[in-house]
């Protein structure tokens, strides 16, 4: 199901959003992205940013990797995240929590096939079985032509 579109009421100064931006537009862009920045939280509260691969699957942006590294590490303890692609000018930016998933056989041959479309290659099977990181997002904000089509979506 698609979330609820809003537009943001943007401080003094910043111009006004007129229109909302289409939902199918914004997940294009999450299937299409080669890149996502991924924001955790330290044990101490500090945030951490790493750029990583993913891929946008079934409403949910899915990656993995080694569980040694400190932004896997930090979800261990805090599983809120921000994510967010690399254009500043069309942005879109999620919000919520990670779920460790195992995913069903069937999901994993498509997140594997995706991976490997995408990349030019796949992490092996057994990646899989081990779990992944999948968050469905609360919220999330974009625009392509800011201000005037500045969107906040609620996810139900």
């Amino acid at each position: 199901m698609d979330p609820t579109a809003e537009r943001i009421e943007l401080p003094d100064g910043y111009g006004t959003a007129t229109t909302t931006m289409a939902w199918a537009a914004v997940r294009e862009k999450l299937e299409q992205a080669p890149r996502y920045w991924l924001v955790t939280t330290r044990r101490d509260g500090r945030a951490h940013v790493v750029p990583v691969d993913g891929i946008w699957l079934d409403d949910a942006w899915w990656y993995g990797g080694s569980p040694g590294t400190l932004h896997q590490r930090n979800l261990e303890h805090d599983r809120r995240v921000v994510v967010h692609l690399e254009d500043t000018m069309a942005a879109v930016i999620l919000e919520g929590s990670m779920e460790r998933v195992v995913p069903p056989a069937e999901q994993t041959r498509r997140l594997m096939a995706a991976s490997k479309a995408k990349y030019g290659y796949g992490p092996p099977e057994a990646a899989y079985a081990a779990g992944l990181w999948a968050l469905r997002p609360e919220r999330a904000r974009a625009w392509s032509a800011f201000p005037t089509d500045v969107t906040r979506f609620r996810f139900g």
